[in-house]
């Protein structure tokens, strides 16, 4: 199983560690890779991981001429499925308006619609709560992307209420799942 973690500027990138962590430690001994914004690796040290983290400059790195790999599209190909944890309120934005302006939005725009790809959005109460987010949310349901709900509780900015990301244990429980469907499929199950 391959799996692309994608994370954007939430706090609850904070918990990124422990999601890769919690992923490499299942029964699925995934391959691991993730793919951060640049606002993400505001709340976590890409070199501290232990698998790749890609970022906006490695997709520009790799293709000097016509038949070099393009990173988003490479990735797309690569992964089994995709998580995104946390989806900040303005990636979730940019998804539902089909922009890709970065690696991760690139490789979105680009993923296999067969394959998994799922969400667990993380961002203020009042943002949670605004008629837009609903919006964007059936954006991304109606593509079929599996919404993986946010928790409510106290935020580290201090407002109470729902928004917080999933807890760890269930994005990992979420893709486990999925991972269980993959394999009674290719059992002919």
């Amino acid at each position: 199983m391959k799996i692309l973690i994608g994370c954007t500027g939430s706090v609850a990138t904070i918990k990124l560690p422990g999601l890769v962590n919690e992923l490499l430690n299942t029964d699925l001994k995934p391959e691991v890779k993730v793919v951060a914004t640049e606002k993400a690796t505001h709340f976590f040290d890409p070199t501290s991981l232990p698998v790749p983290v890609l970022l906006d400059q490695q997709e520009w790195e790799c293709w000097k001429k016509r038949s070099d790999p393009v990173l988003h599209i490479e990735l797309r190909r690569w992964a089994d499925l995709m998580v995104i944890a946390p989806l900040d309120a303005n990636t979730l934005a940019k998804l539902s308006h089909g922009l890709c302006d970065n690696l991760l939005t690139c490789v979105v725009r680009a993923w296999d619609l067969q394959r998994p790809l799922l969400f667990a959005p993380a961002m203020n109460t009042m943002m949670w709560e605004h008629p837009l987010t609903r919006q964007h949310l059936d954006v991304l349901l109606g593509l079929g992307y599996t919404h993986i709900p946010c928790v409510e509780k106290m935020l580290v900015c201090g407002d109470s209420g729902f928004g917080a990301m999933a807890e760890v244990s269930t994005i990992v429980s979420t893709i486990m799942d999925f991972s269980s469907k993959k394999s009674s499929s290719k059992d002919g199950v």
